[in-house]
């Protein structure tokens, strides 16, 4: 019997406004204890999350995974950084970007994959100057604007 389709989608929303996304990537995350059921729960916050290397590997710092209401003595650390899974060939392109001046990775949404995994959607981004997000303000009434109408 195929699984549901699952509606757990988490999306940092200050990201897009924030930054000019430019690749994107899709991560595994390293979880423990209790922090699934948290997450299939929608008990995720991706607010001022970002990712950074050490030793070779990639970590996001800043996610939030409340601890699970039901859980009991093996509790998960709420905002404890985790590991992320990619290829080698993602990795060693990230880690190039992320050396350029004025580029980071910064999460974008976290959803629970068909064969039941938390992934992590993940992206190249620059950061957007000041008049870029007004044009983006302005794009979005203009966009809101077409449908009322």
């Amino acid at each position: 019997m195929p699984k549901a389709k699952s509606k757990i989608q988490v999306s940092n929303k200050r990201a897009t406004f924030d930054y000019e996304l430019l690749e994107t990537y899709t991560a595994g995350i390293v979880l423990v204890g209790t922090e699934i059921k948290s997450v299939r729960a929608g008990k995720v916050s991706l607010q001022d999350s970002y990712c950074y290397f050490a030793n070779g590997e990639l970590y996001v710092k800043g996610m939030n995974i409340a601890q699970y209401f039901w859980g009991s003595w093996g509790q998960h650390e709420p905002a404890r950084d985790r590991k992320l899974l990619l290829q080698k060939r993602e990795l060693r392109h990230l880690a190039q970007a992320v050396k350029t001046k004025g580029q980071t990775i910064v999460t974008v949404k976290l959803f629970v994959s068909e064969n039941g995994y938390a992934k992590l959607v993940i992206a190249l981004a620059r950061g957007k100057r000041e008049f870029d997000k007004r044009q983006t303000i302005k794009e979005k009434d203009i966009r809101r604007e077409m449908e009322r109408d």
